[in-house]
This record gives C-alpha cells, sequence and structure tokens, in this order.
C-alpha cells in the first residue's frame, strides 16, 4: 500500500515482512482537560491508520494521575473525537490494568530491577545528574529483594505518608540518557479515582503504565509526540521486562504548534480558572469543543491536518493556513445572508412601497437557489458604510453620493441629521435601478448591504481576535494576552430569513465574513458568533 508519511513506511514494511498481521493503534489523552487543536492531529494519525489498513483503534484514557482528572474532561473527549467524525474500537483506561502493573512492579522487585526508594522527589531530581554528569546511587538502591518486596506491600497498604517513599526501577545512574537513571514507577498518592475510588494509595506513574497498558492491548505502533523519544528506551525497557516481547513499537512524530495558540492544557486551565475566558467550551479557546461552538466545522480541521502532513521535526505552523481551510469549506457550504452588526437607520423619501428582493443562496453552487428578503421604506445599513466627511476612496453613501443596495436598488444621498435621538439619514432611490431595470446600468463604484427595518431580526453579533498577540519573544503567555479578544454588537439586525435559524448553522454575512448561530441563542435574541473573517492572510 502507497505510503503518505514516514509512519505509513514503517507500517508498510512490517506488514509486508510479517512482522505484524493487523494494525492496531490507540488515542490515549490523559483526562485533566478538555482536547484542542493539537490533538487533532494525532486524532486524525491514529484513526487515519485504522480507516486506511482496515484496522483498530482504541480510546484509552491515561487515568494514572487522580488529583487532575475528572468524568467532565472524560465525556467531552468522546464528545469531540465523535464530532470530528471518528470512532473507536474499545474504551479502555488504564485504571483497568492497576492490579496487572501492581503485579509487574512485584515482579521487577523480584527480578533484582526495582527498589523503594526514602528520598523525597527533590532529593532523587538533586541526584539525577546531567547531561554531561552522571547520576547519584540512592543510599537505598541495594535494599534486599524481601526488604523492597515487604516495603511495596506497606505502600500499597497506606502505611506510609504522600510523598514519603516510591518505587524506582533499578536501571544505570551513569546511563547518558537521563531518563534511565533509576526513573520512579510508582508513589504514594492519597486521592481519589474517578473510576477507582480509594482502592488505591499508590499510583503507577505514566513511563511505567503507557507500555504495559500498550501490550495488553495489543496495540502493534505506539504512535505519540516527539517530546517521548527520549522515552523510548524507558518504554522498551519496561515492556521487556515485563515480558511483553516483541509487543509494541512506540513511533515519534513532530507535535503540532500553531502561532498565536496557545497549546498546553495547564495555560488553557488557567484561563478558564481566571475567568479570562467564559469557560473551556469559549470559541476564542483553541479546544475542540471551543472550535465546535464557533462553527469551525469538522471536516476543516481534518483537512488542516492532512495539509500539514506528518513530520519527524518540530516547527511551527501559521495558524491563517487552519483560517484558510475553515474559509475554503465554509465557502462552498454557507447560505449568504445579509446581516447588519452596528445599525444606522436610512429613509427612502421617494418609495412607500414593499417588495421581495432575491438574494442568491450561495454563488459557488448552480443549484443553491435564492431567497427573499423584504425592502420597504426604511432600512437598516452599517454606520460604517455612511461617512458625513469621507476619507479619500470612500465608494459608499456619502454626501452627494450614489451606491446600490446589494440585491435592490440605487440609492441617491438627500440629507442627514438627529431624529428621535438617533441619527437618521435620508435619501432617494434611482427609478428602475434594480438589476433588469432600464436605470440598471447606472455605474456607481460601492454596493453594500442593507436589512429592512419593519421586517428584520434583532440579535447580536460577536466577534474574536487571537488570545495571544503576534509577539512570539519567548515571554509567558500571560504577558501576550491580547486584552480585548472578543467585540459584541449587541444591537444588530439580521435580515427575517434568518427567523429561526438551527444553532450551530453556519451563514456567510455578507461583506463580513462566516458566522454561526451560537448554542446560547434564544428565539428571543439570537447570537451570532464569527467564524472567521472574508479576508484570507494565508501565504502558500
Amino acid at each position: 500500500m502507497e505510503s503518505s508519511n514516514f509512519i505509513e513506511s514503517i507500517i508498510n514494511e512490517e506488514l509486508e515482512s510479517g512482522k505484524v498481521s493487523e494494525v492496531i493503534t490507540r488515542f490515549p489523552p490523559e483526562p485533566n482537560g478538555y482536547l484542542h487543536v493539537g490533538h487533532s492531529k494525532s486524532l486524525c494519525i491514529n484513526f487515519g491508520i485504522k480507516e486506511k489498513y482496515n484496522g483498530k483503534c482504541n480510546l484509552r484514557f491515561d487515568d494514572t494521575n487522580p488529583t487532575k482528572e475528572d468524568v467532565e474532561y472524560v465525556e467531552s473527549i468522546k464528545e469531540d473525537i465523535k464530532w470530528l467524525g471518528f470512532s473507536w474500537d474499545q474504551e479502555l483506561y488504564a485504571s483497568d490494568y492497576f492490579p496487572k502493573m501492581f503485579e509487574h512492579a512485584v515482579e521487577l522487585i523480584k527480578k533484582g530491577l526495582a527498589f523503594v526508594c526514602d528520598m523525597t522527589a527533590e532529593e532523587i531530581s538533586a541526584t539525577r545528574g546531567t547531561l554531561t554528569q552522571p547520576g547519584t546511587e540512592s543510599p537505598w538502591r541495594n535494599r534486599s529483594i524481601e526488604e523492597n518486596l515487604q516495603l511495596f506491600y506497606d505502600m500499597r497498604d497506606g502505611k506510609f505518608a504522600d510523598g514519603t517513599k516510591v518505587l524506582r526501577a533499578k536501571i544505570d545512574m551513569a546511563s547518558p540518557n537521563i531518563n534511565m537513571r533509576d526513573p520512579v514507577i510508582y508513589r504514594v498518592l492519597r486521592a481519589h479515582h474517578h473510576r477507582t475510588g480509594d482502592t488505591w494509595c499508590i499510583y503507577p506513574m505514566y513511563d511505567f503504565a503507557h507500555p504495559i497498558s500498550d501490550a495488553i492491548e495489543g496495540i502493534t505502533h505506539s504512535i505519540c509526540t516527539l517530546e517521548f523519544e527520549d522515552h523510548r528506551p524507558l518504554y522498551d525497557w519496561v515492556k521487556i521486562n515485563c515480558g511483553y516481547v516483541p509487543g509494541p513499537r512506540q513511533i515519534e512524530f513532530a507535535r503540532l504548534n500553531l502561532t498565536r495558540t496557545i497549546m498546553s492544557k495547564r495555560y488553557l486551565k488557567k484561563l478558564v480558572e481566571e475567568g479570562v475566558v467564559d469557560g473551556w467550551n469559549d470559541p476564542r479557546m483553541p479546544t475542540l469543543s471551543g472550535m465546535r461552538e464557533r462553527g469551525y466545522p469538522a471536516d476543516a480541521i481534518k483537512d488542516f491536518c492532512s495539509r500539514i502532513g506528518v513530520a519527524k521535526a518540530n516547527s511551527e505552523v501559521d495558524a491563517a493556513l487552519l483560517e484558510h481551510c475553515v474559509r475554503e469549506n465554509l465557502n462552498q457550504n454557507a447560505t449568504r445572508v445579509m446581516v447588519v452588526k452596528d445599525p444606522l437607520k436610512v429613509v427612502i423619501d421617494n418609495y412607500d412601497g414593499k417588495e421581495d428582493c432575491q438574494i442568491p443562496n450561495n454563488p459557488t453552487k448552480e443549484d443553491a437557489g435564492v431567497h427573499t428578503c423584504t425592502f420597504s421604506k426604511e432600512i437598516y445599513i452599517e454606520k460604517s458604510d455612511f461617512a458625513e466627511v469621507p476619507p479619500p476612496k470612500f465608494f459608499r453613501l456619502k454626501p452627494g453620493g450614489m451606491v446600490r443596495l446589494k440585491g435592490a436598488y440605487i440609492v441617491e444621498y438627500l440629507s442627514h441629521g438627529v431624529e428621535d435621538g438617533e441619527t437618521v439619514v435620508h435619501v432617494k432611490m434611482i427609478e428602475d435601478s434594480k438589476e433588469g431595470g432600464a436605470n440598471a446600468g447606472i455605474k456607481v463604484k460601492g454596493t453594500i448591504h442593507w436589512v429592512d427595518a419593519k421586517d428584520c431580526v434583532p440579535c447580536e453579533v460577536d466577534e474574536f481576535d487571537y488570545l495571544l498577540d503576534d509577539l512570539n519573544d519567548g515571554r509567558d503567555f500571560s504577558l501576550r494576552l491580547v486584552k480585548d479578544s472578543k467585540t459584541v454588537y449587541p444591537n444588530a439586525k439580521a435580515e427575517s430569513f434568518m427567523k429561526g435559524a438551527p444553532k450551530y448553522s453556519s451563514y456567510q454575512f455578507m461583506r463580513n465574513g462566516y458566522y454561526v448561530v451560537s448554542g446560547k441563542s434564544t428565539e428571543e435574541k439570537p447570537v451570532y458568533y464569527q467564524i472567521v473573517g472574508l479576508k484570507d492572510s494565508y501565504k502558500k
């Protein structure tokens, strides 16, 4: 089978050689936060391999750290994966294997490959050594097997306080790989687990739990991000010494980094807890739930992951590429409508009628059809589309000027002033200037959108900026936060076609961008979130 990246080349070689007969991958999130766009790359790789090779992919929660994990995160992760269109073969948890992991730890002690250490985390770190200097052996490294077994059982039985004892693998304190210098594989931790309750007061470390979980499930290819490359020797050491040979193969790929985007669950959680954003699904958040709330199509995210490819070296991707993929998708699928964000009333003095104007639903599709909107004497236009003292090259409504109303007539400025506390512009309509009319060919340089003042939908429009500024100069994320990353237009007006639009349906607001009907919309007051603007800043 043809490969499209180096991971698939490895899989093809192993299938052809007979080393593996079925491809089984897994997606192993820790349920300590919501998935973000960076996880979408791993999702697309692991589930994409399943689909390409007619294999399997498990969803396994790495729930070995109960102090940070919650059922809320478990459910959100499952919802996000389904939204992207992926389905897992088995839903599993590392905690399913706690009894087996404990047995393997006992086996390592009996083999003389693990020992109970009384050093604190700080002391262990201080004796780890450096890249050029070997570490210092623990004074408890040569405890007898019998003593280590008894102490480990006592750890399990809750006889020691948190942080007073750990179980360490006995490998090599002079190893050039610091991860192999007698790493901790179990620690005492009294914390209520969301699945096992208070059954355990000791928990395995990730580097011990992960290879065992992979091996038990029969995973053939354990695909992870590049920061785990230095952990691969430990992954293999655990696998071999716990009896899983040949067992899974770990393969690392470059993680996804996006400009102006926070890709750390720790920082994202901080934004939520400090109220900088309105929860994990705030439309400004790079979480998958935030992107879903903002109206990003799932197919656009998968298209983005396909375009950036799978590499062996870390790099940073321009966030504009993701927006480009979203924009391309919506351009093909979104219905065009007229919405005025910041309304200015316009009165057409020489018109007292009422008629329907036809608006094409989507010019990119021949069969998309049209919808109608009402046109009458009073309409709303954007305040920015009128200038009493216009700047150079201002081709919208201005004193002495004319402008075309999208799908309707050309109007000419007459006057403006304050009426009943609001600014009102008076214009006259050019007869027969509607499309197909005798005066439709009159040359005007500007065409603007509008809505009928008597037949429109009062609504709110929310627009968003990036959470981070574009100065990637090494400062902490908290110093790069954009203070005004959300703009609200509370008095917007939408054409009547938008009345009753279903939540999470997407539209192109003419001349403004792409928007989605927010999940917080009500029948009385719809709320629209900006998905992405019309202007494409991505440079290929």
